[in-house]
Order: C-alpha cells, then structure tokens, then sequence
C-alpha cells in the first residue's frame, strides 16, 4: 500500500471504531463510508438501503468482479482505554468490521490511479453477524453479472500478516433456534391449577444433548463407510434458557430454549433442526401446552471455490508474504456463503497475532499493523490477469 495512505485509512479505522453501529443500524457508517470515498477516490459510489458499493471501472469487457467488506459491530461494551475508543454505550468493534471497511477503502485508493482488467465492485455489507446482510447484498451478482468475489477476516492465533486459506470448506452453516412453550401460570401453592412447562423443558434439552450424540455417531458411521478421514463437525448449544418470573410465589407458566445449531453441511443442521422440532411440538401436544419456534441468525456455509482461492495464493505469493494452509475449519460462521452460491469466491484470513487477544472478547481491537496486508491483497485480487 502507498504510506502515504496509510494515514488516512488508519484514521478512518479509528472513526469507524469510535462510532460503532449494530447490525441493521449501519446508517451513519454508511454516511461515514459515502464521504470518505467520494472525498479520497475518484471510484463511482452508490449509496443502497442500508448499505453500498463502490466501481472501478476495466479496460475489458470481462466479466467484473467484487471485493466485500461488512460493517456492522457487536452488542458489546467498550473496556480498553483507547483514544479512539467507542463512543456508543454497550456497543464496539470487537470482530473487526472497522478494520475490513477501512481496508476496503484503502483499496479503493489505490485502485483510483490503476488500470486494471475487470470492473470491480466494492461491497460494503450490513448485518453480517446476524446472517441477513449478504443474503441481501448477494442480488448485486446476479444483476451486475459478477462472476467472482473475494473477502477477507482478520484472525488471532496466527502469525501477524500471514495469509490463512482452507480448501473447500472454511466456516460451517449455523442457526439460532428458539423453542417456547406456553402453559398458564398458577400461585406456588397451587400448582395443580396451572400448568407448568418446566419438566417439558428439561426433556427438551435432555432430548437434545442426546440428539448431538446420536448424530454424531451417524456421521461417524457414514464415514466409515466412505472411507473418509475424518468425521464432520456437528454442534448442538444450549445459549439460554428460561422457565417462568423466577418469583416464588408464582408457578411459571412459560419457557423457553435458546440453542445454536452448527454443521458442517446445511442439510445435516436442518435434519437437526427438524428432528428438535418434531420432538418439541410433539411433546408440547401431549403436555397441552402451546408451542412455539422460531429461527434467526441463519448463516450457509462457506465452501471456497479451487481456482478462487488459487488466486489469492497467487497473489499473496507474487506480493511476498507468508501463507498458511488452515487445517481445521474455522468453526465460526460467515454469511460470505451467500456470495459464493452465486458465483465463484473465496473467503481468507490475515492473522493478528499468535497471541493476539480472540474476536468478539473485551480485549480485542482491529490490528492496524495488517491494513497494509489487506489493502495489498484486495488490489492484488482486483488487478490480476484475467
């Protein structure tokens, strides 16, 4: 990246982490983002609901290309002592997304003053963590006919400034499911006039515990049979429950369960999904209680495409820096993979640190020592031969 760049980009980090927005409330960054490019780069800027893009126009009639970037924060509170720290009460940057715009922008930059084969669009997504913004923004694929697109996510544990990719698979499908049930609240002393859901609840969750592990084992068993090497990753996380106001004058009338479903492959969590609600609904009827579930923060997986990410270890080699093949999937969730249903792509990381502090904890902030690595790789990834 240019160095005289630099400082304009890092401040732009730091304005972004001082005024962090939550997923679907990305307004102001967006306004932020609009005059940072239309005041830094002579790109095309479109300003969508909710989010928006920027083009840089090729030399060819090639099919273009996309790079993306998400903008949303997290609900959480703000605990390092920084001179740029958020702003915004209960609210921070703790995965990143400050880091990823930034770096964007500083793509745009450098692609200001480049010729380049393919027109590239820069995406700029809301609601990344609750799984809804990509879904949205994935349209722009079809409609502007983008036949690649390429991301990147910082990453602690890894070396700072090393390039980390997986082949295939790089970061599972998953799903918050919320099951609840409606009895009718009675006084304490009469619990025979109410009807309480709170021994339905335990089966549930019994039920579930005991589910992950039957699944399991059928993975396992399907594995063996294929000769695989390995055996799937399959999660079933109870986040919370809740039966009743906890007064002891009361007997609840109402619970409720929170899990997380997570596998490697959509099909498998739904078959979960699926099997959890049979039970639940099944068990509430018997019970005479009503049921209720709902789903939220839907994310696909994120399969990688071969020559997608052939590229970006092109790139990364032809610029110099250090490459590191992923061995286990990065078990968190990424809505990149409604990109990549659509087109061909891939989704690597840029390592913080070996002991950098983990996303989404109190004591994380966006590694500003690998802008420049990332600024470098989007416009590596946008300028490369067709």
């Amino acid at each position: 990246m240019n160095t005289k760049s630099f400082p304009r980009i890092q401040s732009l980090r730091h304005l972004l982490h001082s005024h962090p927005d939550l997923s679907l409330q990305e307004d102001p960054t967006v306004d932020r983002l609009v005059k940072f490019l239309t005041s830094n780069t002579s790109l095309e800027v479109v300003r969508k609901d909710g989010w928006l893009y920027a083009v840089k126009y090729g030399t060819t009639d090639a099919p273009p290309i996309a790079l993306r970037a998400d903008m949303d924060a997290l609900p959480i509170d703000e605990r390092l002592d920084l001179p740029y720290r958020s702003q915004t009460p209960g609210v921070s940057h703790k995965c990143g997304h400050d880091g990823h715009c930034a770096a964007l922008c500083g793509a745009a930059i450098e692609l200001s003053s480049l010729r380049i084969p393919r027109t590239t669009y820069l995406i700029f997504q809301p609601a990344e963590e609750i799984g809804l913004g990509a879904k949205h923004c994935a349209k722009l694929i079809e409609e502007k006919g983008i036949e690649e697109i390429y991301a990147f996510h910082n990453l602690s544990g890894y070396p700072e400034g090393q390039i980390v990719y997986r082949k295939g698979l790089t970061q599972p499908a998953s799903e918050g499911l919320m099951i609840k049930l409606h009895g009718r609240h009675s006084h304490a002393s009469a619990p025979e006039e109410g009807l309480n859901p709170a021994s339905a609840v335990a089966k549930i969750v019994l039920y579930s515990q005991n589910l992950l592990q039957e699944m399991q084992g059928e993975l396992a068993r399907k594995a063996l049979e294929d000769g695989s090497d390995g055996v799937e990753m399959i999660l079933c996380t109870i986040v919370g429950m809740k039966v009743g106001t906890g007064d002891f004058g009361i007997s609840a009338g109402v619970g409720e369960i929170r899990l997380t479903l997570r596998a490697e492959d959509e099909s498998v969590m739904k078959r979960m999904e699926e099997r959890l609600r049979r039970y639940a609904q099944s068990l509430a009827e018997k019970e005479g209680l009503r049921f209720e579930c709902a789903i939220s923060d839907y994310f696909p997986e994120t399969r990688n495409h071969d020559s997608a990410l052939q590229k970006v270890y092109k790139c990364a080699q032809n610029r110099g820096f250090e490459t590191c093949e992923m061995q286990d999937l990065w078990r968190a969730s990424e809505d990149f993979g409604y990109y990549l249903k659509k087109c061909e792509g891939a989704m690597f990381y840029i390592g913080n640190g070996e002991s950098y502090p983990a996303l989404h904890t109190a004591e994380y902030d966006f590694n500003d020592r690998i802008l420049d690595t990332a600024v470098d790789m989007f416009v590596s990834l946008a300028a490369s031969e067709l």
